[in-house]
């Protein structure tokens, strides 16, 4: 039905013979507007006797929150001492924590909340018109990823993803919306500001571990480090209790920033082999650690493994930001000392590590990182 109304993304991707295959995926957003009361057969991911769906997730009434203006040089001693080991606390053992006072600008983040909800607002045929779309896995645009075969079950979601950083990555491509005129700038805007957010962190993250605060943040020089936006879109799902948001995953990056809106809940993370719940209040930002921070800091941050549930009466907005090196570089463990405790991690060219993710996932549990790990 769907794909007689046009309303479909292109997917590309490699079969098990070697050819290039074009998928025809079904626009979520388009199957949500027909008012559907059953779930595409593409769609299901879950059995609802699984141990891992929704509806048998365990909840928790406390999760690392982090006072950034505390954390900042400059603030009380002994608070930010306090502050500094929520940090390392919270990212050893859950791998994700929210940020409070985190200082970028309210009309910042109300501009991009508008702009995207704009965005989403516009027919298909609109969108497509104003933006392009991708072209294969790790490509940007608005549509689909990820996609590896015909009969891969789908997430029930679409997307937006640009390069913002650095300055020129996406000249002469198609995938900064033309609709609403203020999108990208309003885009900008924000990574501009969330820069300082990741750079503070990622200094206090190794002050947090006693070691040298440039450890992390010296391989992302202003000029060239790279920012990649994702802009996620959940609409209101028939069958939450068989679909999935988002596929379990880790995160390609070393660190990604995420903001929600209108709806809060869906994002869930494994933890002691279960899925918790994330309790994440409105109006506060969520980071998170990624592949590449795990393998700098000798596995004493590890990436968590999380995904996105549905939800059948709201719509769910997120924006998330992975913040990486530049893809030339080699990254490799920090060196305490001559004599480093046992390397867990070997030193690997960026964009190496991120072909091979791209290639792999999506992976039944945490497999990429292997790529990196000593043999």
């Amino acid at each position: 039905m769907e794909e007689d109304k046009g309303c479909f993304h292109l997917a590309s991707f490699i079969d098990q013979k070697d050819r290039l295959r074009i998928s025809r995926v079904p626009v979520v957003q388009e199957l949500a507007r027909q008012g559907l009361h059953y779930l595409p057969d593409k769609f299901i991911k879950l059995r609802p006797d699984q141990p891992t769906t929704p509806s048998l997730v365990h909840e928790v009434n406390t999760f690392p929150s982090i006072n950034m203006a505390k954390l900042r040089l400059g603030s009380e001693p002994e608070g930010r001492a306090h502050e500094l080991a929520k940090l390392a606390s919270g990212a050893q053992e859950w791998g994700m924590f929210l940020i409070t006072d985190h200082g970028m600008p309210a009309d910042v983040l109300y501009d991009v909340k508008d702009v995207v909800k704009e965005f989403f607002g516009l027919s298909f045929e609109e969108k497509k018109a104003s933006v392009g779309s991708y072209a294969n896995v790790d490509n940007m645009g608005y549509g689909r990823n990820f996609v590896k075969s015909e009969d891969q079950p789908l997430d029930w979601i679409d997307r937006l993803t640009m390069k913002a950083a650095p300055e020129g990555a996406t000249e002469g491509l198609h995938v900064w919306p033309q609709k609403p005129n203020n999108f990208r700038q309003a885009i900008e805007k924000y990574v501009k500001e969330s820069r300082k957010v990741f750079n503070d962190l990622l200094e206090a993250l190794a002050e947090s571990f006693s070691l040298e605060r440039h450890v992390f943040v010296h391989y992302f020089h202003h000029k060239d480090s790279e920012v990649n936006v994702r802009v996620n879109y959940y609409p209101p799902c028939p069958r939450p209790d068989l679909a999935l948001g988002i596929t379990p995953h880790t995160d390609a990056s070393a660190l990604t920033l995420l903001m929600e809106f209108d709806t809060t809940g869906g994002l869930q993370v494994l933890r002691d082999r279960k899925w918790v719940a994330v309790p994440w209040p409105r109006d506060t930002l969520l980071v998170n650690v990624g592949d590449i921070l795990e393998i700098m800091s000798n596995g004493r941050l590890k990436s968590p493994w999380h995904r996105v549930v549905t939800q059948m009466d709201a719509d769910r907005f997120s924006i998330a930001l992975f913040y990486n090196p530049p893809s030339r570089a080699e990254i490799e463990p920090v060196r305490i000392n001559a004599t480093m405790e046992h390397e867990v991690y070997k030193k690997v060219a960026l964009r190496d590590y991120l072909q091979h993710f791209y290639k792999i996932n999506p992976t039944s549990e945490k497999q990429a990182i292997d790529f990196a790990k000593v043999q």
